[in-house]
């Protein structure tokens, strides 16, 4: 069973950080009585001659690389005192409250999981966070080891584990918690419009609100323009978000294009139609993290890389 290159590291990491981090890095086997863990957030530690802030960051959204640590942890005591489980969706981070909640998507194929935070590392290489393997296994990673991930904080979910913890409840009840968390779908489906000029609709799925009135250079764009289909050929996609209107998504579409060609898609969510706008197709994922980025700073900050 292939273990990624940072175990030995890791191991060494966390051995040096049990005079900061108390429960971290305990060779014991078995987690806390009862399934209960903690909620920690923690001061500042050295690791290697570097220093790491704990915060409770609701915001928090990074793109790195990712690897995962499996059977030679097995069993042991993670930083956040509870067993650690290789089959269990969880992960380490360096900074981040245990438990949170993050989404984590593998940016070469599109995967994405939720995991629940209950350690600390990864300490080498500028690695942003340390995968189960039940988690790595979904993105598709084991065997390579890392890959390159974005993580993202639910703030929400977040918040909700931090109070059963700090009540005493237990790791079921978190996991309970944890069921109505958004699922590995992209946050675009309820991202918000960006800023004008020109404003777009912001997104809505449940209620579609109506279209405000179109300024004359939208209109002029939306006649000259019309709807495209998703292009039939495969490659990495941006995808700037989804709307409940086909006139919404025009609207973005026609704001979009001057990034790359742009299309429109109908998809549903539930019983719900949606229209998404994406840019693309690309001909290497390097390619559409750069676009990706421009689109985000245009104000679509929960534009995404897809890969079909």
């Amino acid at each position: 069973m292939l273990l990624p290159p940072l175990a030995p590291l890791r191991a060494a990491g966390a051995l040096a950080s049990i005079l900061l981090l108390g429960a971290c890095g305990s060779t014991g086997s078995g987690g806390v009585a009862d399934g209960r863990s903690s909620y920690k957030v923690g001061g500042s530690y050295v690791i290697a001659g570097r220093v790491y802030t704990p915060d409770e960051n609701y915001r928090y959204s990074e793109s790195g690389v990712a690897s995962w640590y499996g059977p030679g942890f097995h069993g042991k005591r993670t930083a956040n005192g509870e067993a650690y489980d290789q089959q269990a969706m969880t992960a380490a981070h360096r900074t981040l409250p245990m438990p949170s909640v993050v989404r984590v998507t593998n940016l070469s194929n599109g995967s994405s999981v939720i995991v629940r935070v209950n350690d600390r590392g990864p300490f080498a290489n500028d690695r942003i966070i340390d995968l189960s393997r039940a988690a790595a296994d979904k993105l598709d990673m084991v065997r390579a080891g890392t890959a390159s991930v974005r993580v993202e904080i639910l703030p929400e979910e977040s918040k909700r584990l931090k109070e059963i913890a700090q009540n005493g409840g237990s790791v079921s009840d978190q996991l309970a918690a944890m069921r109505g968390a958004p699922s590995a779908a992209p946050r675009t489906m309820v991202a918000a419009a960006p800023p004008p000029p020109p404003p777009p609709p912001s997104p809505v799925i449940a209620y579609p609100a109506p279209a405000p009135a179109p300024s004359p250079s939208i209109t002029a764009i939306a006649v000259s323009a019309p709807p495209q289909s998703v292009p039939s050929a495969s490659g990495y996609f941006v995808q700037a978000g989804a709307f409940s209107t086909r006139d919404s998504a025009e609207r973005v579409r026609a704001t979009l294009a001057h990034f790359g060609d742009s299309s429109i898609s109908q998809t549903s969510f539930g019983p719900t139609s949606l229209y998404r706008v994406r840019l693309g197709p690309f001909a290497s994922a390097n390619a559409a993290q750069s676009t990706m980025g421009r689109v985000q700073q245009a104000g679509y900050r929960d534009a995404r890389v897809v890969n079909e």
